[in-house]
């Protein structure tokens, strides 16, 4: 279903489908300026991203985008309008951009970048914010921000994290483009395809994450968020233990030891097996 915003015509900006296998989908569709985005963009996908959130029976969101680009950042238009603006109204309007890329980066799901075309500007901050990103070759990316004399600020703690210091030094302020391969060198890529090979990567890495417990995925992620950066001792040693012992008591976790020792396929990989890959509307 399309997530209803001020009006019919911006309510179709944003497109949100759910699979009877708990795959979701949200597809920028704002075409006619390459999926750029504005407040009422931003807005309508900090929703999309909560609901998803909150959802059991989703276990994977793809962020996909109709048309020749990904997206191409902030609109210009929408720009130019917040420039008019004071600095108290710009930092409420930055600080809902903020919690927009805070919502996709934590989302407790398994998060999927399809990038078909340009990213510039913030859609580098979503693709970075994704747990995988797929990219054609035809791909492209850039952070412009210092040629309208800005600053990539929101999206900076995700870029960064993706690409690291010192490739962000150099991207940050030379707002060079480069393309996909260069990308996936940098880390903010996985994986490089034919332009007609997008699709089936995407579909062959939902089928890989169907086959695996859907509860462990979540806390998998979450602990690689607890763990990142942290000192190795011994409360952080008593926390990964006491995570371990919790899943494998756990019915998930009981469940795929089951399997495997009986040699057969756990429960949500016969779940996952007899859902409908084709997208129905969602409901939420």
């Amino acid at each position: 279903m399309s997530i209803d915003t001020a009006d019919s015509n911006k309510s179709k900006k944003v497109l949100y489908t759910v699979s009877d296998n708990g795959v979701a989908t949200v597809t920028l569709n704002n075409t006619e300026k390459h999926n750029a985005f504005d407040d009422i963009i931003i807005k309508t996908l900090t929703d999309i991203f909560n609901d998803i959130a909150k959802r059991d029976d989703i276990n994977i969101m793809v962020l996909a985008a109709n048309g020749k680009s990904f997206s191409a950042g902030a609109d210009l238009a929408w720009m130019k309008r917040m420039a008019g603006y004071s600095y108290e109204d710009n930092l409420k309007d930055a600080t809902k951009l903020a919690q927009m890329l805070k919502a996709l980066n934590f989302m407790p799901q398994a998060t999927i970048a399809k990038i078909q075309g340009a990213a510039f500007g913030g859609a580098v901050g979503l693709a970075s914010c994704c747990d995988i990103v797929i990219a054609s070759n035809k791909a492209s990316f850039c952070l412009s921000e210092v040629k309208l004399g800005l600053i990539p600020a929101t999206i900076s703690p995700y870029v960064v994290n993706a690409i690291g210091l010192k490739a962000s030094r150099r991207y940050f302020q030379t707002a060079e483009r480069f393309f996909a391969d260069k990308a996936m060198q940098l880390g903010l890529v996985d994986e490089v395809v034919e332009a007609e090979e997008l699709t089936p990567a995407v579909d062959k890495m939902i089928a890989t994450l169907l086959n695996n417990s859907p509860q462990a995925m979540r806390q998998a992620k979450q602990l690689a968020f607890d763990v990142a950066y942290q000192d190795i001792n011994e409360q952080l040693l008593s926390d990964t233990s006491a995570r371990i012992a919790s899943i494998r008591v756990s019915s998930e976790g009981q469940e795929g030891l089951s399997a495997f020792f009986d040699k057969r396929s756990p429960a949500w990989q016969q779940s996952a097996t007899t859902g409908s890959h084709l997208s129905k509307d969602s409901e939420g």
